[in-house]
Parts: structure tokens; sequence; C-alpha cells
């Protein structure tokens, strides 16, 4: 390594910010880097994302088709079998303990078991949905499975009429 190899940390420098419009002595009067003349040497001068000069929009010229029931969509906690092993044997594993240990953060209030990994113990664990594989491992170690149901608070239609 020599001298000259060395070279400044980045953001260790600053740089001065590039101030335009401040006169013509400055070299960035008179246009101040906006060109000549027209809507976009204006201030507020911008066109919103995806105009095309007044003529119909992409967006506007394609067809919209389907539906998407994503912002209803049901999502889950997940956690691996293999991951449960922390618990002691004959122990009840829910959504609440496994927050407590601290062995995944609460995404949602609802809670799904994957089958990935070997269960070693014997566990009673509660959850809104298991894999097929999860449950047959579950049931070769010993353990049994419950399925909690899914609550949430619904609005009725004689709640929406107010009846």
């Amino acid at each position: 390594m020599n001298l000259a190899d060395v070279k400044r940390l980045a953001g260790s420098q600053r740089v001065a910010p590039k101030r335009v419009g401040r006169g013509y002595g400055s070299g960035l009067g008179r246009q101040s880097t906006r060109g000549n003349k027209g809507q976009k040497a204006r201030s507020s001068g911008l066109t919103r994302p995806g105009f095309e000069g007044g003529r119909m929009p992409l967006f506007r010229r394609l067809p919209k088709r389907g539906f998407t029931n994503a912002k209803f969509k049901t999502r889950y906690t997940i956690i691996n079998l293999g991951s449960l092993n922390l618990f002691a044997d004959g122990e009840t594993v829910n959504l609440e303990r496994i927050l407590e240990r601290g062995l995944v953060s609460a995404e949602t209030p609802f809670l799904k078991i994957l089958g990935d990994g070997r269960l070693e113990r014997r566990l009673r664990i509660e959850a809104h949905r298991f894999s097929k594989s999860a449950r047959a491992k579950i049931a070769a170690a010993g353990g049994s499975v419950r399925i909690l149901r899914r609550r949430l608070a619904r609005r009725t239609a004689a709640g929406a009429r107010g009846g």
C-alpha cells in the first residue's frame, strides 16, 4: 500500500450543495440549470407520474380485470416444528408461550405450525393451522394437536343496519 492508494472514507468530506439562482457572478444564475423557457422551467412545472403530454395514458388504455382480496387475507405468524424443541416434555405450546420465549415476533394473532425440522418432545400444541407434515410429526412424537378457532370482531348484517 502506498500513500497514493489512501482515499478518504465515503461521507467524511462534506460537499456543499449546488446553490442555483444566486446571480450571474455565481455561474449558476440566469436559467439556474433549468434549461430554456417552458413548463419544466417554471416552479411547480413538473407533471404527475405517468403523464403522456395529454394523450390517454397507458394505465387508462389497458383494461382492468379481475379482483384481489389481498387486503382481507388472513395472515399467520409462522413457526417450524424444529424450533419447538426448546419446550419441556409434555408442555402446552401456544402463541403466547412462543412469544414469551422470543422464538418469533407477533406478526398476527393467528399461529400456523409448519413441519420443517424434527420434533423430539411430546408437546400439546395449540394453533390456528397446521401443515399436514407438522400434524404427522407431532403425532409420531406422541404429542397432540389442538386447532383454535379464528375469532375476530365481525359486523353482522343486522349490526350493520343498526338492528
